[in-house]
């Protein structure tokens, strides 16, 4: 095997867990802010705005790693 051939296959791999990773901590963060919009009606706006915050470094965190 090339080195080539090896990269490309480590890479496939890493780039592979690394999204299913942040699919995975952005249901997590989505469910606990449903989870607490239930709890507080009337947070939703603080919750909402947190959330999305949350969601951006997820998504920056893989793209940029």
């Amino acid at each position: 095997m090339t080195y080539e051939a090896a990269l490309a296959l480590v890479v496939g791999l890493g780039v592979s867990i690394a999204v299913l990773s942040a699919a995975l901590g952005q249901g997590k963060a989505a469910a606990a802010a449903l989870e607490a919009i239930a709890r507080q009606p009337d947070a939703v706006g603080d919750i909402q705005r947190v959330m999305l915050i949350a969601l951006a470094l997820i998504e920056s965190l893989v793209t940029y790693l």
